[in-house]
């Protein structure tokens, strides 16, 4: 790694990045946007992009099944994941519906401080 790239992942190391998630969920056509909306409202999340077109195959009681849906990528912090997680168990249409996240390793200090106050938690600030 040269010298800028050292510094620049030092830095992401410092202002916290490993508390910030992407949380992945996928759900019914036109279920989204209402998730979405309730979780950020709920500030369980900054924001919420909206994939729609995603077709997922996977097993279900014995068989195999296609559907499409949604993808849901949320960004929020490790603090707030398991309220989002109770808040998709009460709102989620689905019986058993994924959710899965991963560390956020780097992003722009900016957003970062505005996903940090989006889900109302202070910045560590890069030194």
């Amino acid at each position: 790694m040269d010298g800028m790239a050292v510094k620049a992942d030092s830095q992401a190391r410092r202002s916290g990045d490993a508390a910030r998630l992407i949380a992945y969920c996928t759900c019914p056509p036109g279920e989204g946007l209402e998730l979405a909306r309730e979780l950020v409202r709920r500030r369980l999340c900054a924001c919420v992009n909206i994939l729609p077109g995603v077709r997922s195959v996977y097993e279900w009681k014995g068989e195999i099944e296609e559907d499409d849906e949604e993808l849901l990528l949320i960004k929020t912090r490790r603090e707030r994941f398991a309220a989002l997680e109770l808040a998709l168990r009460e709102l989620h249409p689905y019986e058993v519906f994924e959710l899965i996240a991963a560390r956020l390793e780097a992003g722009s200090e900016d957003y970062l401080r505005w996903l940090d106050a989006a889900v109302g938690v202070r910045s560590v600030r890069a030194q």
